[in-house]
């Protein structure tokens, strides 16, 4: 009887946790629609400032960080792609774990009280392998990517709703009370589409369809497509957007792509976008109606394993992002845009309440100024002059407009910020050497003969991934050829030249056993030609051609059906019997390397075969050779890289997990310099020419064991392994430079939106703020001069005026400090140094792991 009463009470307290529960989760739903101004959030209207951080360009245990760093940015959503080929490798094989938790990153999105854009595509380009097709869906009979096509349609309509149904069984989407505001269905297809006809606005008008059949309670997006059909909304991509006008009255302007840097090319030189220009792009959209701007990127991360596409992309995506590869903050990047936020947030009412008003104060000056409710005020004035800074009169004021710039004025009044003036500090990045020791190197050659279960044979020449299903980077094409012993070659007569024609993307011939040469495409032109002479033996002469994929197409019309490999012709020049032509002949294929199908890479199976001290092998610079040895883990908690500067091409794991492909390739660019003033697009700003594209890889140390860590190394063209190295990623140096006259935020607020002509002025000085990461603390002062310095972080010099004081005054307010701040006024320095000039403080400063002034640091140049 007692038990019946215990069970009657517990069923009665389970059914009213049940209806808390729903009560609770009725408490929390939330609504998101959009008018013309903007999207609405439970009716209200917001600027969103996003960033787009992809979950599988980093680990899990960076997720967390990332985000919150984010947030402290400024940012209000975080934006992902999904990616279809991670979470279904094979057809009906899902994968959410890992780095493909999709559900964990939304969920610490959401704990962090941040919004959510799931750019669901299925198709993401991204410069991602394949633009996140899995392979598999190219053999699908009867189908054609991205058009109106039947098995298309179902592949993707079948992928869509199993990612929003896994999505709404953990209510992650707003109408759920989750974080998802947006979703986004297809990618950037206006091009695509108007290439295809009207097979592609049908394509295009049944996506849209579908995607708002799935009913997630949010709007739909679409970007890059002027059709886009009701009631998704089109969006723009590209560097600049202020022009983008939306295709319906009624939609808000929404910008979901601006591009915060540019992608990098293995043999290209990197592309830096400066802050300055991106604040400016930024700036000006919000001034024209804009109330969604997403950065793409704002943590890049790596492409892990063979997730690269392109081909030729880089296993770096660090895209010049807020955010770098590593999870570090780049300054100033991050620093000036988190004040452009502040400045723009402290304008929102006025932005989403009103439109602009434009006033003409110059030739090519602007006022944008916005009244949304009786004696309240937000204005934007701006220079687009590229050349000359400005004095422009606005409201019975004189402003100062450097070039290429917009200051803002939430009250109309005083300058909260301007895109051009910079206060915050310059890190200089630098790869520090840890305490781990590589050691034991051991060395396997691949050229080894293989058994003939594992290969194939076929007449003429077979499309590369026809063969290997993208199961492997690698494709042997061997063929073997009888020469005569009369053969005039043999007998001091010219050599006979080997002719390789490819598709792309590189090949490695080798005769008899030994390397000839390499041949290699481009991302812009895979297909190239192979011409080398070569020596011939008498009797059977054994070709073999290692076709290498750096990564599959990720756009371009129906890149589903272009082709990688060796196509032909192949043919030997200067027989004596003439021309050989080899295409047509019977060719015998292997799939991927010896060493991979014996899983050399993974610590249960590094010890299968019989690894050679690679002291004998690396002299030789052996090609398609294997690398193994161990290291313990540094100390401390800063990032790790790994340094493959002696290394030429190929790939690298560590216990068993793949950080990526590289290859030290130089790279080849014009880099002259750098201003941000002037419409940006990436072949302006180039950096690092002569250099390798990239030295050093991502070891994210959540994969690191305290002790015995295995690094396995597959050399495709010949290295030393032995001059491989862990490096520490630290700031080395910081710098600051800042006016008497900054524009500072936090020298005033609005305190009410009915308050604006009531604003309160602080007028407190700007500061001069220097910081080192978290484990560092500033051990020196290289430069410091409160007058006229002249010159740039690392180039800084004294100019006409100087305040005697200023390297003492900075010593001891920084000195053996992680942080530090100074007031730029006259008492700080003892007196003004120059009456009635403008005067400005420039300081470098230097961060070490010691508080010792004589600290010394090891770098490693990159």
């Amino acid at each position: 009887m007692g038990f019946c009463k215990c069970l009657v009470k517990m069923n009665f307290f389970m059914f009213l946790c049940a209806l808390m529960l729903l009560f609770n989760v009725k408490l929390i739903n939330s609504s998101v629609s959009y008018d013309r101004k903007s999207l609405l959030i439970n009716g209200q209207r917001k600027i969103i400032i996003s960033g787009s951080i992809h979950y599988p360009r980093s680990t899990p245990e960076m997720w967390e960080d990332l985000i919150m760093k984010a947030k402290k940015g400024g940012l209000d959503a975080i934006d992902t792609y999904v990616f279809w080929n991670v979470h279904e490798p094979s057809p009906g094989n899902y994968n959410f774990e890992g780095r493909n938790d999709l559900v964990r990153f939304l969920k610490i999105v959401q704990k962090a009280g941040l919004y959510a854009h799931l750019r669901l595509g299925p198709y993401v380009c991204a410069e991602w392998n394949f633009g996140g097709f899995p392979v598999w869906l190219k053999y699908v009979p009867g189908i054609s990517f991205r058009t109106d096509n039947e098995p298309f349609k179902r592949a993707m309509q079948g992928f869509t709703e199993k990612v929003v149904s896994l999505l709404k069984s953990h209510n992650l989407f707003q109408s759920q009370g989750g974080p998802i505001i947006l979703s986004q269905i297809e990618n950037e297809y206006g091009n695509l589409r108007s290439h295809l006809g009207q097979e592609g606005y049908n394509y295009m008008s049944w996506a849209a369809k579908m995607a708002v059949s799935t009913q997630t309670g949010v709007p739909w997006t679409m970007c890059k497509d002027i059709e886009t059909p009701d009631p998704v909304i089109n969006t723009c991509n590209g560097f600049y957007c202020h022009q983008f006008t939306p295709n319906r009255p009624y939609k808000p302007k929404l910008w979901t792509e601006a591009w915060s840097g540019w992608f990098t090319e293995f043999g290209k030189s990197s592309s830096q976008r400066p802050v300055e220009d991106l604040a400016f792009a930024v700036a000006r959209f919000i001034q024209a109606g804009g109330s969604l701007v997403n950065y793409y990127m704002y943590h890049g991360g790596t492409n892990f394993g063979r997730t690269a596409g392109g081909p030729f992309i880089t296993t770096s995506y660090d895209y010049d992002a807020p955010i770098d590869e590593y999870g570090l903050i780049k300054q100033q990047k991050y620093g000036h845009l988190k004040e452009l936020h502040k400045a723009i947030k402290l304008c929102e009412s006025a932005l989403v309440s009103a439109d602009p008003i434009v006033t003409e104060l110059g030739p090519k000056q602007q006022a944008h100024v916005f009244y949304p409710v009786k004696g309240s005020c937000a204005a934007f004035l701006a220079n687009y002059d590229p050349e000359s800074g400005v004095k422009v009169l606005f409201n019975n004021r004189h402003y100062n407009l450097p070039p290429w710039s917009i200051s803002i004025l939430p009250d109309c009044k005083n300058v909260a910020f301007n895109t051009a003036k910079v206060g915050e500090q310059t890190s200089h990045m630098v790869m520090m050497p840890s305490n781990a020791n590589i050691h034991q190197w051991k060395s396997y050659n691949d050229i080894s003969p293989v058994d003939d279960s594992s290969t194939m044979s076929a007449f003429g020449l077979l499309e590369q991934i026809n063969v290997t299903r993208d199961s492997s980077d690698y494709l042997w094409y061997k063929i073997s050829v009888h020469v005569k012993p009369s053969e005039s070659s043999l007998h001091g007569g010219k050599l006979p030249t080997l002719i390789v024609e490819s598709t792309g993307d590189a090949v490695h011939a080798f005769i008899n056993g030994q390397l000839i040469g390499s041949g290699f495409g481009g991302r812009k032109a895979r297909r190239f030609s192979f011409t080398k002479k070569v020596n011939l033996k008498p009797g059977t002469n054994k070709i073999a051609l290692l076709s290498v994929a750096v990564g599959l197409p990720n756009v371009g019309k129906h890149y589903e059906n272009w082709n990688t490999g060796i196509l032909g012709p192949v043919v030997l020049e200067g027989l004596d019997k003439g021309k050989l032509d080899l295409s047509r002949k019977k060719w015998t294929y292997q799939v991927g390397l010896k060493g991979e199908s014996m899983n050399l890479a993974s610590p249960d199976s590094a010890s299968m075969v019989g690894w050679m001290d690679s002291k004998i092998v690396v002299p030789k610079r052996q090609p398609l050779a294997w690398h193994k040895a161990y290291f313990d883990a540094p100390g401390g908690n800063e990032p790790l890289g790994v340094d493959m500067h002696s290394m030429g091409k190929g790939q690298v794991w560590i216990n068993g997990v793949s950080i990526g492909r590289y290859w030290t390739t130089v790279s080849q660019g014009q880099c002259n310099g750098c201003s941000y003033t002037g419409r940006f697009q990436p072949l302006k700003c180039q950096f690092g020419c002569g250099k390798p594209s990239q030295r050093w890889y991502h070891v994210p140390r959540a994969w690191l064991k305290p002790t015995r860590n295995l690094i396995v190394v597959f050399e495709e063209m010949g290295g030393d392994p032995t001059k491989i190295y862990i490096g520490k990623r630290s700031v080395s140096t910081v710098c600051a430079q800042i006016s008497e006259y900054h524009p500072n935020i936090k020298s005033w607020k609005i305190k009410t939106v009915e308050s604006y002509d009531r604003t309160q002025e602080f007028r407190t000085r700007p500061k001069l703020h220097l910081q080192c990461t978290s484990n560092q603390y500033i051990s020196s002062i290289k430069f410091a001069s409160f007058g006229t310095p002249l010159g740039t972080c690392g180039r800084f010099e004294q100019g006409k005026c100087h305040a005697p004081t200023s390297n003492s005054v900075l010593q001891k307010r920084c000195i053996g400090k992680q942080r530090c701040a100074v007031a730029v006024t006259n008492s700080n320095f003892g007196r003004d140094p120059c009456p009635n000039v403008l005067k400005r403080l420039s300081v470098e400063a230097v961060c070490s792991f010691t508080t010792s002034k004589n600290a010394n640091q090891t770098i490693i140049h990159n």
